[in-house]
């Protein structure tokens, strides 16, 4: 077994992929219109899905609107370095909601920013080097 991906749905696709890809840094994969259900879903990640576990951003034509309800917490993304990845996605147009630094009653160095549509994404840095 292993984890594929994890799906958040979106209110605008074209906006959220551009966040994913611009500030995010992440490709889009792949993309897929279903007519008949009235939805698109959209592929993005850091590398093939064979290999990778990716974003699926599911885009339902009718709906405008999402409440996040009280149990979704954040998706996590490694990085080098969580200072300079908060200066690069806040020059990008980003939202960092925390600043970078160490965890409560802890030690691992951590920021949070948010996507357009309010997801939170934890910005968390390699194990180890900081």
């Amino acid at each position: 077994m292993r984890l594929m991906h994890t799906m958040l749905r979106v209110a605008n696709l074209e906006r959220s992929i551009a966040f994913y890809t611009k500030v995010m840094n992440m490709q889009l994969l792949r993309l897929q219109e279903y007519p008949e259900g009235e939805f698109t879903l959209a592929f993005l990640g850091y590398g093939d899905e064979s290999d990778n576990t990716v974003l699926e951003l599911t885009y339902n034509w009718s709906e405008a609107n999402y409440d996040h309800g009280n149990a979704y917490g954040h998706i996590a993304i490694e990085v080098d370095d969580v200072y300079d990845a908060c200066e690069q996605i806040r020059a990008a147009g980003g939202d960092i909601t925390r600043e970078a630094g160490p965890m409560t009653a802890g030690t691992s160095i951590l920021a949070f920013c948010q996507d357009p549509d309010g997801y939170a994404i934890q910005l968390l840095g390699k194990r180890g080097l900081q």
